[in-house]
């Protein structure tokens, strides 16, 4: 196999799958604005994820609990995978697809979110959590590989990215949870200002827009030897 090749191709399928990914940018712009007014007013942002996605998703509550930029109040965010003794518990004793839906039950109330990473789409724990927190009341997001698939199915809305390639899907929801953080905080201050002074502050949610059709259909990768190589979606 010739040298790069497997940094060629990589960065070939990234490219490809950053092309339609650009279309997803008032959908995260919503989320993050959303998310900011229901942690503010004191609501909870629950995660999961199984494997990689588990490691995508308690990166995410980091982020929230601690701070991506500046300093500022921490917000409540709980991975589900993290809390261990739980986890094995109800596993042992209720079964492997229970383990994230029961924790949900436990921890979740009317307003809070729900968010859900898999690469597949299929996980059957994640569905079922997903299923849980629509009985409860919940908000359900994920962000998943491809769409259709089971889990975007089971949730209120999902962002889904466009590549049959694990590592860039997983790539794409690290930019994602990054991009998420960066909208909420933009958003915090006036969320907090609502919750401060709720007759003095109107919010109004970015409402979900048709894809933008000026999007360029590739992108320009530049390979050893400074060849670009156009990428077509």
């Amino acid at each position: 196999m010739p040298t790069g090749s497997l940094l060629d191709t990589h960065l070939t399928n990234l490219a490809a799958a950053l092309v339609p990914y650009r279309r997803c940018e008032r959908q995260l712009a919503r989320w993050g604005a959303d998310l900011a007014h229901r942690l503010a007013a004191g609501g909870r942002l629950l995660v999961a994820g199984n494997g990689g996605s588990a490691a995508e998703a308690q990166h995410l509550t980091a982020e929230l609990v601690g701070k991506l930029r500046d300093d500022r109040q921490p917000l409540s965010a709980i991975a589900l995978h993290a809390e261990t003794s739980a986890l094995t518990a109800i596993a042992n004793d209720y079964g492997y697809t229970d383990v994230y839906a029961r924790q949900v039950r436990a921890h979740g109330r009317p307003g809070d979110v729900l968010l859900l990473l898999s690469t597949s789409g299929s996980s059957a724990n994640l569905v079922t959590a997903a299923l849980a927190a629509r009985e409860a009341g919940l908000t359900s997001w994920a962000l998943t590989g491809a769409a259709p698939n089971p889990l975007a199915d089971a949730c209120d809305e999902v962002l889904a990215v466009a590549s049959p390639d694990t590592q860039v899907v997983q790539e794409l929801h690290l930019v994602t949870s990054h991009l998420l953080c960066e909208y909420l905080e933009q958003e915090l201050p006036a969320a907090l200002a609502a919750v401060a002074d709720p007759a003095a502050v109107h919010h109004d949610p970015i409402e979900p827009a048709p894809p933008d059709r000026s999007v360029r259909t590739g992108v320009e990768v530049v390979l050893d030897g400074g060849t670009g190589q156009q990428v077509d979606a």
